[in-house]
This record gives structure tokens, sequence and C-alpha cells, in this order.
């Protein structure tokens, strides 16, 4: 049977999920432009990978830190293997230790930063600690922070193949389907909590599949518009036949206005049947080989 690759495109609907360096007293949303000038909001590839190994449920793999001052690095234990942590496994490692070349992976799962959907206008909120202040009878600080809430778009894209493969270590392919099948669970319900907030980051919808090509399928065709699901740009991409073969569609019923006519259109199920239906072919592939 042929390598093959998982790909979905998620979108999810959250508000003020990553704030970079602040700005005097203004916390700073990550942000993007384009050539015209529009700005959208990031949520960055790192923070998406913390949360799905905060929220996933297996052992943490072990770090240290060397050297010191600006030259202080923090690297996995050399004795640390994807045997172990699943987190070596997806995401790759470097340890380097003196008088060798020291030991690499690369990352298996590969994930894009969240950008929004929707233009960041320059919002702020206006904070202050009045209710602490006035409890000691004290001028109470003032700060603010950039506030956005839109849809947002990330892709995640797996190697099946190189699941559980490290130089001689071979897990078995129950363990490779337990790990990468716990994975999608992790994504389904995932979110993440910041400055007092939890924010849900689960998928309203989601594209994607097994296929034979290794490429982030949908990452530049999914979009949102006037809070519908832009169609036109996927049926184009799913009449190549291998891709539209093994395509699937979940989304949130009633989530976007044009919920039926994706329905209709895409043959979307709901989100969960999607994961179930994911999570099947993740057997079958490593029941095959």
């Amino acid at each position: 049977m042929k390598n093959k690759g998982l790909a979905m495109t998620i979108i999810f609907q959250a508000e003020s999920a990553n704030y970079g360096e602040s700005l005097g007293n203004i916390s700073s949303l990550k942000k993007i432009s384009r050539n015209n000038g529009d700005q959208y909001t990031y949520i960055s590839r790192q923070a998406i990978r913390y949360n799905l190994m905060d929220q996933i449920g297996e052992k943490e793999a072990p770090v240290k830190a060397e050297g010191g001052g600006d030259k202080k690095v923090i690297q996995f234990l050399s004795e640390a293997t994807i045997t172990d942590f699943p987190e070596l496994d997806f995401f790759g490692y470097l340890k380097t230790e003196k008088g060798s070349g020291g030991q690499k992976r690369s990352a298996k799962v590969r994930l894009s930063n969240a950008i929004s959907l929707e233009t960041f206008k320059g919002d702020l909120d206006f904070l202050t600690n009045k209710g602490q202040a006035d409890k000691l009878n004290e001028n109470m600080n003032i700060a603010q922070a950039e506030i956005h809430k839109s849809y947002y778009r990330y892709t995640i894209t797996i190697d099946l193949d190189q699941i559980g493969i490290d130089g001689e270590i071979a897990l078995d392919n129950k363990e490779k389907a337990r790990r990468v099948k716990k994975l999608m669970d992790t994504v389904a319900f995932l979110y993440r909590d910041i400055r007092g907030r939890r924010e849900d980051l689960k998928p309203l919808f989601v594209i994607g599949g097994v296929y034979d090509v290794k490429n982030p399928v949908f990452q530049n065709v999914v979009d949102v518009t006037d809070n519908s699901i832009v169609i036109k740009n996927i049926k184009d991409l799913l009449t190549y036949e291998d891709i539209k073969e093994n395509t699937r569609v979940g989304i949130i019923d009633g989530q976007f206005a044009n919920s039926d006519e994706v329905k209709a259109e895409l043959k979307a199920e709901s989100v969960p049947a999607f994961f179930n239906d994911i999570k099947g072919k993740i057997d079958a592939y490593y029941e095959s080989n």
C-alpha cells in the first residue's frame, strides 16, 4: 500500500487568543498584514502545538537546560525517545551533544498558524484593577489590550507512514494508530486558556482525509465570507478525482448561513461523524501495512 498523508483544514471561532509583546501599556495581538494593508490576527503554530500536547493526556517528554545567560538552550533529554513520548514522535526533536553531531528528527505532524478570516479593526479593551484597588483605597492601574473575535483557519498534515519510526525504533501498528487517533480526539475538543478565559478551538467546519499526497490540500482554499463557507474554491479542488474520493467534510449544523448548501454541495456530515470516519481510515491504513 502507498505511503499516506492525513491532511485536514479546520475553521473555529475564538477571541483574542494569542498576544505578542506589549507596547507600553497596550498588549498587542499577534498579527500579519496583506499587501492591501488589511491586518489579520493569528494564533501561532507553537501555541497550537502546546495546547495539543497539554491536553492529549500523554507523558510529557523530559527536557534539560544547557549553557547560561543568552546562550541557554532548553532541549529534550538524549535518552528520551519516541517509544515513550508521542510528543517526540509527532513534533520531532533536536538533541545536541558535545563531540557529536547530535540527534535530529523532523516533525511528522505539521501545523500551520491559525489565521483569522476576518480583518482586525483595531479594537481595544480598557483594563483596570479597580476592584482590588478599592479594597486598599488606592489609585487603580490602567492598561489596554487589543481584542479581536473572528473565525480562524488552520491545517494539520501528518506523515502517517513515518509515525512510530525513528532509526532502529519501530513501534507496532496498533500503537501508531492509537497515537494518531488520540491526537484526532484532542483536536476535536481543543481549547486554549488565556488571560482568565478558556477559548473553544473545536472545529465548526473541517475538511480533509487520507491521501496519496502529503500536501496540506485545503489550506489555501477554505474561507468564510459573510458568515458563509466559500464553496466554489473547494469544489474546484474536488475536480481531482483522487482528492474527491478520499475527502470528508464536517460542519456544525446552523453555525454558518449556508450550512444547508454546504451539506448538499459537499456532502457534509456532522463534525463527530467526520472524526469517526477519519479514525476509521487511520485504523484501515495501519491494519493494511
